[in-house]
């Protein structure tokens, strides 16, 4: 017969393998790290991933690369952000997100098997119908010789601008910024400051039916 000295050697023993067991696995589960895969039939030129806490997309990872058809890019993220959006932008401004997806089970994220993508136009998109309510995120694009400092970007039925959405950031001319938007209202007044001083608006913008909002 086996002591109970032995027999709490050996339970401890089995629990100190299962947790060794164990720990590869958890800390596997934790990396939010995976592939964009491009199944879509056309190229993508632009891809953000952002935690889904926040409020802005960040910047383009794919530089100045893009993703052709077929293709797979590498995003690394830091471990435990396991909740994120994700946009791609595909050539001809077209765009399709995927909103608080975990990744950190997942190895590949696919875009074109099915999903439905938000169609894109250039500057302004015409109004919107009443109550029409969408995905009425965009890219700004500064295609002036002057950079914007300052962007407000707010729905037509309110009467204050709100916050700046460019935070600490700036679009110098020739660049983008990707804005991302609450899901909901598609009617949007924007407006941009320059470095000198001088501002321009867009009122009663459709949001839902354009990708890229083009200064001036």
């Amino acid at each position: 017969m086996r002591s109970p000295f032995l027999r709490r050697g050996l339970v401890a023993l089995a629990l100190l393998l299962g947790g060794l067991a164990t720990a590869p696995a958890r800390a596997q589960n934790a990396d939010p790290s995976f592939n964009v895969v491009n199944r879509a039939g056309r190229t993508i030129q632009e891809l953000y991933v952002s935690s889904a806490q926040e409020n802005a997309w960040g910047q383009d990872l794919l530089g100045r690369n893009v993703l052709q058809n077929g293709r797979s890019f590498p995003v690394r993220l830091p471990t435990g952000q396991c909740v994120n959006d994700i946009r791609v932008v595909y050539e001809g401004g077209q765009s399709e997100e995927r909103r608080a997806l975990d990744t950190c089970p997942l190895n590949e994220v696919v875009f074109g098997q099915g999903a439905q993508a938000s169609p894109g136009a250039g500057k302004g998109g015409g109004a919107a119908a009443p109550g029409q309510t969408g995905n009425p995120s965009f890219n700004l694009v500064n295609r002036t010789r002057k950079t914007i400092q300052v962007l407000r970007a707010s729905p037509s039925s309110e009467s204050n601008w709100g916050d700046d959405r460019l935070g600490d950031a700036v679009v110098a001319p020739g660049g983008t910024f990707a804005v991302r938007l609450p899901v909901g209202e598609c009617t949007y007044d924007i407006r941009v400051e320059y470095d000198d001083r001088a501002a321009e608006e867009r009122r009663a913008v459709n949001l839902c039916s354009v990708s890229n909002v083009t200064f001036p």
